[in-house]
C-alpha cells in the first residue's frame, strides 16, 4: 500500500471557521487564485450559495446573507478581491479589542450589600413621605443588616446600618435619630425551614413560628 501522499490534519492548512470544512476552504482558495474579478465574483457567489445550504435554518434570519459574506472574507484571510453587496469587513476591525466593561458596583467598599440595595434605595428616594415609604425604608435597612451579618458573621449596631443607608442614599434617607430598632441578628439569620433528624433517617420540617418578627 502506498502511503507516501498521506496527509495529517496537523500538516494541513489551518481552518479559520472549521464548521464549514476543508472543502469549502479549498473553494475559497480557488476563488482567490482566479485572475479576473468577473471569475472571482462568480465563484464567490457560488460559495455563498453552498454556505447558505449548509445552514438552511438561518435563511430567514435577518442579515443572514450579510453574515455569510463576512465569513467568506474572513476565511479568505481578507485576501479575496471580489464584489460584495455589503460593506467588506476589515481585519483590523475584527481584531479590535472591546472596551473593558465597568464594574456594576457603585460603592465598592460596601460590596457586601449588592447592587439591588442601591436600586431599592433609589426607588425609595422617588416616593413621597408617608407610611409606605417608611415601611420600605425599614425593609431596606433590615435587608442591609442581614447582608452585613452574612458577610461579617458577627453582630452590628443599628447605627452602623443607618450610617451606611444615609451615605448610599446621598443623605436623602436619615434614620440616625430613629427610635425604632431593626430586627435582631438571630431573627434575621434564622433559616426559614429547619430539618430535624428522626429515627430511621426521616426528616421533617419544624413548625418554627415567625410571630416574634417585626412587621418590617
Amino acid at each position: 500500500m502506498i502511503i507516501d501522499n498521506l496527509e495529517y490534519n496537523t500538516e494541513r492548512e489551518h481552518l479559520i471557521i472549521p464548521e464549514y470544512g476543508r472543502h469549502l476552504q479549498k473553494m475559497i482558495n480557488y476563488a482567490k487564485s482566479r485572475e479576473t474579478k468577473e471569475e472571482r465574483n462568480k465563484v464567490a457567489k457560488a460559495i455563498i450559495a453552498v454556505m447558505g445550504n449548509m445552514q438552511p435554518h438561518l435563511r430567514d434570519v435577518p442579515d443572514f446573507q450579510h453574515k455569510l459574506w463576512d465569513q467568506l472574507f474572513m476565511m479568505s484571510n481578507f485576501e479575496l478581491d471580489a464584489d460584495s453587496p455589503y460593506e467588506k469587513p476589515t481585519k483590523e476591525l475584527l481584531e479590535e479589542r472591546p472596551e473593558p466593561m465597568k464594574y456594576p458596583q457603585n460603592f465598592p467598599k460596601y460590596r457586601f450589600y449588592g447592587n439591588n440595595i442601591k436600586t431599592m434605595i433609589d426607588v425609595a428616594n422617588t416616593w413621597e413621605d408617608g407610611e409606605l415609604k417608611e415601611a420600605l425604608t425599614y425593609t431596606i435597612a433590615n435587608h442591609m443588616k442581614k447582608c452585613f451579618l452574612n458577610w461579617n458573621k458577627d453582630t452590628v449596631e443599628d447605627d452602623v446600618i443607618y450610617g451606611h443607608l444615609y451615605e448610599l442614599s446621598e443623605g436623602k434617607i436619615n434614620l440616625k435619630n430613629s427610635e425604632e430598632d431593626l430586627s435582631d441578628a438571630s431573627s434575621l439569620m434564622r433559616s426559614k425551614t429547619k430539618f430535624v433528624s428522626k429515627k430511621g433517617g426521616h426528616h421533617k420540617k419544624s413548625n418554627t413560628s415567625n410571630r416574634q418578627r417585626k412587621r418590617f
